[in-house]
This record gives C-alpha cells, structure tokens and sequence, in this order.
C-alpha cells in the first residue's frame, strides 16, 4: 500500500516512541514532535496525511496547534490523543475541529483502526452521493470543497463532509444530533450536543457564502428532532438518472 505520513504530536517520550513504532510497523511514515511548535511545523508540510495530536503539550497548546491548523489545512484529518477522561471534554476537541479521538491509555489495536477509519474516508468519500447542487455552487465531496462558477472553492473538512453524506443518504428524514454524534464519532446518546450544532453552523455560513440564499435554506432545523437536507441543496446522483428508466 502506499505509505502515509503522519505527524504523531506528543511530549511524553514513551508514548510518542511507542505509537511510531506501531505506524512504522503498520507500513506508515511516522513524523515524530515533542511540542505544540515543531508539531505544528511538521503538520503543515507537505504530503502530510494525517497528524495525531495530544493536547497537553509545551510552547503551544494542541487546542491552539488544532485552531491554527484548521486555518491553513482546513480538510487535513486529525485525531485527538486525551488523557482527559470526561465526554465533555473529549468533545471540546471535536468542537475545536478535530475528526476523531482516541482515550489514553490506548491498544496499538484501537488506534490503528482509528488511524485507517480516517484515513479511508479521506481520499475518496464512502458514499452513494459524491456531489451536491448548492443554489448557484456545487458541493464535490470527493475534492471536499463547495465551488460557485467564476470563485475560489471554499474547503470543507472530512467532519462537514461526514454530515453532508448523512443528511444526503437520508434525504427527506430529521437526522438528530445523537444519531449524527453517534454516526461520526461514536458518542453515544445523552452526551452533549452541541458540538454538532457548531458543525451545521460552519456548513451553513459556507453554503450561504458560495451557494447565496439563507443557510436554512441549505440545512434545515426541525424543531425537536435535528436536522435534515433543505429544499436548496440537492444531490447530483448522475448513475441514478442514468439508470432512471430501468
């Protein structure tokens, strides 16, 4: 298979040690970093595909190593490594932008199935809908961008992709944030919600910003049940209408 680089950003030596080997064995290009800067650094480089990133780190924060990231990568995945115990605080970093987390203490096992779900889903979408009609722009969920005629795209992240393929596959039901928490990020029910609310926000103000009209009008609230596709964004399913008359 081809080798993916990934940057493993961790200040305790023993676990950074441990986990480049784990991906050095797996067939991975572990780029090691000891602090919020050099990982940073590292993240940014090219060909990178992928950064496990702890939180409690020295000379940059990985809640701001993740902030910044998100700047400039804002598609590149990331998978959070917490020793913080509480689901609210492990969806503080899902809020931040991050695509998945992983719970210290952690199996070589857990992680490498994280690391490949991630990694699957990033260079082509899973999904029976690839693209999207956006009022006056197009959604590709294979390149990950919204893109108007005549305009720069606008970068979705894999998360926002995950929600757009869900709402999609469902098209005409209230997907609830419990099922959305549950679908992307194995969160069970009960847990805090809002994580998915902030997501729909950003989808929204980047639909509105390529495709024109109210974001509403993109993804719809149903009173006490969740969300679902609106009536100005559509899928594009060209094999369907190919085969519309079989």
């Amino acid at each position: 298979m081809a080798s993916h680089r990934i940057v493993i950003v961790e200040d305790e030596a023993p676990i950074r040690e441990a986990v480049t080997e784990v991906l050095r064995g797996a067939g991975y290009e572990p780029i090691p970093a000891a602090d919020g800067e050099a990982g940073l650094a590292a993240a940014r480089r090219p060909g990178v595909s992928l950064v496990l990133l702890d939180l409690l780190l020295p000379r940059l924060d990985g809640m701001d190593v993740l902030a910044r990231l998100r700047k400039t990568h804002p598609t590149l995945p990331v998978i959070v490594l917490t020793a913080r115990g509480t689901e609210e605080e492990r969806v503080a970093g899902l809020r931040g932008g991050a695509d998945d987390y992983v719970v210290k203490p952690f199996s070589s096992k857990e992680l490498l199935a994280r690391v490949e779900a991630v990694l699957r889903r990033s260079p082509e979408r899973p999904a029976a809908v690839k693209r999207l009609a956006a009022g006056a722009a197009t959604v590709d969920l294979l390149r990950q961008e919204i893109r108007a005629e005549g305009a720069d795209g606008v970068a979705l992240s894999e998360t926002e992709c995950d929600i757009l393929v869900h709402l999609a596959n469902h098209a005409g039901r209230a997907i609830s944030r419990n099922e959305l928490l549950t679908r992307l990020w194995g969160i069970t029910s009960g847990a805090e919600t809002r994580t998915i609310d902030m997501h729909i926000a950003r989808l929204r103000a980047k639909l509105e910003s390529a495709g024109g009209g109210e974001g509403e009008r993109y993804i719809v609230t149903v009173r006490g049940k969740g969300y679902m596709l609106g009536p100005a964004l559509r899928p594009l399913d060209e094999d369907r209408a190919a085969g519309g008359d079989a």
